[in-house]
């Protein structure tokens, strides 16, 4: 702005002026003590901007009488507006400048201000929780040293949040009962909204669930009757954390809205925008204090050639350069100042912006973590209940419906999955199995088990397969006929009274690869052109006017998703009225000897001479019976427990060959159950049997001492492979 290199350039020649004809009379302590006051109460009710400028008013009068306690407290006070700002840079910078002033002086107390500030700006901002403590046990010691047990207070309320905040509660603990024997001595509000808010984490973190959602609840009722915004949307957040443990998720999302609201309340974006004219202006102020010390040297060379006009008239000219020089250095100081600005505030909205989308997606890991467990628990269930009246009611064998129930149940398990983790679709994380598999079996199965829909609609379903395509394929039977199910039941949803083709043919065969066309093509209502592209995007539903017309939005965007892992893609042929036909070439491999191994690997020998003792620990009645029952239809002795407490009991009187080893259960978890038994040196192999993705628990599994993992529900034979292997492996060591 040409009025700020105006204004400096007046300032210098007065300055120059001053220097030659008399000195400025200096402020007093009492009119600096004043205006720091001031700016400290402007900073406290939120006006940012006026605080920063009686704030650099008083900074210059305190560095005029070079008052290090003064310009400490206007230093500390300018860092703690930036930190109001949410330029937590600028904060530290000015937060240590302040220090350094600080400890050239005597005053503890203000010394304990400022480490208290900079251990909340590395913990709390930064992120940098040990280097932020290291800060505090500085405050901790003035604190001490002045006897001022409010401080003491306000830094062990700071060093118990921070420690919590990254689940070191143990370590927070001690602190923790300091803060709250303080406030029932002294009774103060200024704490009592935080208190309550840690004494909620402390509960939870203990799982004492009543006293977390009482404490919590008195965070949040204290900080509305208060007014204290800042603590009260840490409070929401905190409780919103709390209700997503307890599975609570509708109340744990309004929470967390509540939170967001409150923090765009805090952080107005009218307060930031006004406050950066300040701000540049401030860091003017600082240039022109190195200004002012170039000045006062050049103008004791002044002092001492004032005799001679000639050296006056060259010191002129020298500063009539330096002007010119310092106009044009400060008009390129200007543009750059204005550009980091500029740079500043889009890289603090991006960082806020970044910080909330990491929040939401650790919130959905683990909404999807426990959603993916809960799912799968009742559908172990299904599934092994199916395969034990298949075992143990061989005359249900041949029953098309029970046969379509446990096809349905497997493929709602991986459709359950994919839908979960339809980001580690997209990530390619998903690797392709290679099994055997007849393709016209697959069809058939899939038209029985999509029978109701079809006699819902009055729709007939026609298989047609090329005879030259082998009976034996290879290739991933169960993720091709998650395709082939969701394109089939769309075509019987979307049509009535007609008919509905499953097509395949052969279209070359090259190095024992055969590429099979596939076509899944009905007369139903059809697709308009401008729709066709959109219903490969995720929650998409086109022509769904009706409530027949249910479903996700999910099933063809996992079928894109799918088919681009077998190197293929979707094409679709539709028209209004008239019906649709979805297409895809797909590749599998025919070899008649590596499907003769693939079908030898599979068949294990579950028989043994040997009765092996299994020892299963498992907390679901259901999953226990079908445990037990799968064991013990294969000639193994098996005994359940409930718990972790009840296996470590039982391991004390009994050996045994194997442990199947829940996860999720409550008193003791499996993972906890698995350390103290390794820890009694008993070293019988231990299986998780767990309902948790294995990617998930793969790295504490091993940390506990668990030999291998099995997610629900299991393949018998997968199951009892491991068990062997196991054994046989432990048995061979000793």
């Amino acid at each position: 702005m040409p009025q700020i290199r105006i204004v400096l350039l007046i300032i210098l020649w007065f300055s120059f002026l001053g220097n030659a004809f008399g000195q400025t009379q200096l402020p007093t302590k009492k009119v600096i003590d004043k205006l720091t006051n001031q700016a400290t109460k402007l900073r406290e009710s939120g006006n940012f901007e006026k605080s920063l400028l009686i704030s650099r008013l008083a900074l210059r009068k305190a560095l005029a009488i070079h008052d290090n306690v003064l310009i400490a407290e206007n230093y500390n006070n300018v860092a703690a507006n930036y930190n109001d700002l949410v330029e937590f840079d600028k904060a530290i910078f000015y937060y240590n400048k302040a220090l350094i002033y600080a400890n050239l002086t005597q005053n503890d107390t203000v010394k304990q201000r400022i480490n208290n500030n900079l251990g909340n700006m590395y913990c709390f901002e930064k992120k940098k929780y040990e280097k932020g403590v290291v800060y505090y046990r500085k405050a901790l010691e003035y604190s001490k040293k002045i006897s001022d047990s409010s401080q003491m207070a306000f830094t062990n309320l700071n060093i118990t949040w921070a420690f919590f905040d990254i689940g070191k509660f143990q370590e927070g603990e001690a602190s923790l009962k300091m803060i709250n024997a303080y406030y029932k001595r002294h009774n103060n509000n200024s704490i009592i909204v935080v208190l309550n808010m840690l004494n909620g984490m402390y509960c939870n973190y203990k799982n004492e669930d009543t006293k977390a959602d009482f404490y919590f609840a008195e965070a949040i009722r204290l900080g509305k009757k208060l007014n204290e915004k800042s603590d009260l949307s840490f409070s929401h957040l905190e409780f919103s954390k709390f209700l997503l443990k307890r599975k609570d998720y509708k109340r744990a999302y309004e929470n967390l809205d509540i939170y967001t609201k409150l923090n765009d309340e805090i952080y107005a974006e009218e307060k930031l925008e006004k406050a950066n004219v300040e701000g540049i202006n401030f860091e003017l102020d600082e240039y022109k204090r190195t200004i002012d010390k170039i000045e006062n040297e050049k103008d004791l060379q002044f002092q001492s050639l004032k005799k001679s006009r000639i050296i006056v008239l060259l010191f002129i000219i020298a500063i009539f350069v330096l002007l010119l020089f310092l106009n044009s250095l400060i008009k390129n100081n200007k543009f750059r100042l204005k550009s980091n600005a500029d740079l500043m505030i889009a890289n603090e909205e991006l960082i806020i912006a970044n910080k909330k989308a990491e929040e939401s997606s650790i919130l959905k890991t683990q909404f999807v973590s426990t959603i993916s467990h809960e799912l799968r628990t009742p559908l172990y269930g299904v599934v092994g209940i199916t395969d034990l009246l298949l075992e143990e009611h061989k005359e249900l064998a041949a029953s098309p419906h029970l046969n379509s129930l446990k096809f349905s149940a497997r493929y709602l398990l991986s459709l359950v999955n994919d839908i979960l983790q339809i980001n580690k679709i997209e990530e390619n994380k998903i690797v392709l199995d290679s099994l055997t598999f007849n393709l016209a079996d697959e069809f058939y199965m899939i038209k029985n088990s999509l029978s109701f829909i079809a006699k819902k609609n009055n729709n007939k379903v026609y298989i047609d397969v090329d005879p030259l395509i082998p009976e034996s394929l290879i290739g991933d039977k169960l993720r091709f006929a998650q395709i082939l199910m969701n394109l089939v039941s769309n075509a019987l949803k979307f049509t009535k009274n007609g008919e509905v083709n499953i097509i395949a043919k052969q279209i070359e065969i090259r190095d024992k690869i055969h590429s099979i066309e596939i076509k899944i093509k009905d007369n139903g209502i059809g697709i308009d052109p401008l729709n066709q592209e959109k219903i490969f995007d995720k929650f998409v539903q086109v022509g769904r006017k009706e409530l027949d017309y249910q479903g996700t939005g999910l099933g063809l965007p996992i079928v894109k998703r799918l088919l681009e892992l077998f190197g293929s893609e979707i094409v679709v042929e539709s028209e209004l009225g008239k019906g649709t036909a979805f297409s895809f070439l797909i590749s599998f491999e025919y070899n008649e000897d590596k499907t003769i191994d693939i079908i030898n690997n599979i068949q294990v020998d579950l028989t043994s001479s040997q009765v092996f003792k299994v020892l299963v620990v498992e907390d679901n009645p259901i999953n226990q019976l079908i445990t037990k029952k799968t064991i013990e239809k294969n000639n193994y002795s098996c005994v359940v427990v409930e718990d972790g407490f009840k296996a470590l009991d039982i391991l004390e009187k009994q050996e045994f060959d194997i442990i199947l080893m829940d996860i999720n259960m409550p008193l003791m978890n499996g993972f906890e159950t698995s350390r103290r038994i390794r820890q009694r040196d008993i070293e019988t192999p231990i299986i998780a049997l767990t309902a948790f993705d294995k990617n998930e628990i793969t790295d504490e599994a091993i940390m506990a001492g668990i030999n291998d993992i099995i997610v629900k529900p299991f393949e018998v034979v997968q199951l009892f492979k491991i068990i062997n292997c196991l054994i046989l492996k432990t048995k061979s060591v000793v």
